[in-house]
């Protein structure tokens, strides 16, 4: 199996706070991908992220799942292709940047976590059962440990 190529792009110049940002999500999104077990992980293809404003989000999400207003993240799993593409995800600048001043986190960490998060939902991954979060969650703290990131659920 080959890595996927992962494509990002800046949309909203606010992201580029962080140094090297096309880095540490390409990193985040790879990390995610090979912590995948055997029978989990996708036949890799490809992954497009985005780095988008509040405002590009809004729109994603008001389009994509008729809810009015920006979220942190937004995944996009890719049908069945014969290039094997995963998806798309997209990060809103203001609401992560929000959370990460309101959580205590440093935003280069809150955003390596919902890079984790986003991919794993294209991976097939969903939290809309406890059970269901449960797994994701422990996933997400795998491989956000092996980046060095703490536990994004534990309580302050």
């Amino acid at each position: 199996m080959s890595d996927p190529a992962i494509e990002i792009e800046v949309e909203d110049p606010a992201w580029r706070v962080i140094n090297d940002v096309e880095q540490l999500v390409s990193q985040a999104a790879a990390a995610a991908l090979a912590g995948l077990d055997g029978g989990d992980r996708p036949d890799a293809g490809g992954i497009v992220v985005l780095l988008a404003d509040d405002a590009a989000v809004a729109e994603l999400n008001q389009q994509f799942r008729g809810k009015g207003g920006p979220t942190n993240v937004l995944s996009f799993p890719a049908p069945t292709n014969p290039e094997g593409l995963l998806g798309d995800i997209a990060l809103a600048f203001g609401v992560c940047s929000r959370e990460a001043e309101e959580q205590n986190k440093s935003l280069e960490d809150h955003l390596r976590h919902l890079t984790v998060h986003g991919v794993l939902h294209l991976a097939g991954f969903d939290h809309q059962t406890d059970d269901e979060a449960q797994v994701m969650e422990d996933l997400e703290r795998r491989v956000l440990a092996g980046l060095g990131v703490s536990d994004p659920y534990a309580a302050d």
